[in-house]
């Protein structure tokens, strides 16, 4: 069984859109993440149920120009999760097989999750995840 797992979006203000999305629609914020050597932060904000919103602010991330191969502010990607390292890697190599270009083959990530990123037919980026 497949699944949403989250939704990325980079965002200019992190604190203000955390403030906005748990204002509005209930959210609960993780504690914020800081890699002070890429100076990326982020926060993942929980539902009630569901999915969850990943939060992410970088400077060095330009405005969104919609390049399939390079990242901008808004919406990036989404995850869904198959369940096992062994489902991503077999989820990866059927749609290599298929024809759909993997712009990130399977690894563990810092941030813990075992993941490969295959672009869908109108190039959105999807997280295959465990």
């Amino acid at each position: 069984m497949a699944f949403i797992e989250h939704i990325a979006i980079w965002v200019t203000d992190l604190e203000n859109m955390k403030n906005f999305y748990s204002t509005y629609f209930g959210t609960s914020s993780g504690e914020k993440y800081h890699n002070h050597t890429k100076d990326f932060q982020s926060y993942f904000l929980s539902f009630k149920q569901g999915s969850r919103l990943e939060l992410m602010q970088m400077p060095s991330i330009p405005d969104n120009l919609n390049d399939i191969f390079k990242q901008y502010k808004g919406l990036i990607h989404f995850a869904i999760s198959v369940g096992s390292k062994e489902e991503v890697d077999k989820y990866t190599e059927l749609l290599r097989k298929d024809g759909y270009p993997i712009v990130g083959e399977p690894r563990y990530t810092g941030d813990g999750y075992y993941e490969s990123i295959v672009l869908d037919p109108e190039n959105n980026r999807i997280e295959i995840t465990n």
